[in-house]
């Protein structure tokens, strides 16, 4: 197992909400990462944000973990919801907000922060 994919799998089980996307919340690349995170800012989540552009690797490596294709990706306590459009649906359905609520509480607290990801050499 890389160092990479080790950083991977620990930003998915250890943060509440992690969004891997093009960019990051104060610079998004990317229409479906800034629809994903709007959906989530919208259902009150915390998010911690992942740029996967500044390394293919990453996302190389979120993918082989994940075993979805394409970018965004949300995870919620170590669970892969989905991209966009699965996000923007759940929110929608008022499912994200009770997957939030079971998964996090009621009364958690909505911050963004972003983690960068350490590109090393292979």
């Amino acid at each position: 197992m890389t160092e990479l994919h080790s950083q991977i799998r620990e930003i998915i089980e250890t943060e509440d909400v992690a969004l891997f996307m093009k960019g990051t919340p104060q610079f998004v690349m990317c229409g479906n990462s800034h629809r994903a995170l709007e959906a989530l800012r919208r259902a009150g989540a915390p998010v911690t944000a992942v740029d996967v552009l500044p390394d293919p690797r990453i996302r190389e490596e979120l993918s082989a973990l994940s075993g979805w294709p394409t970018i965004p990706q949300v995870f919620v306590k170590g669970e892969l919801i989905g991209g966009a459009d699965i996000t923007e649906e759940l929110l929608e359905s008022g499912d994200l907000q009770r997957k939030l609520d079971e998964a996090l509480g009621a009364d958690r607290e909505q911050v963004v922060k972003t983690v960068v990801m350490a590109a090393t050499a292979a």
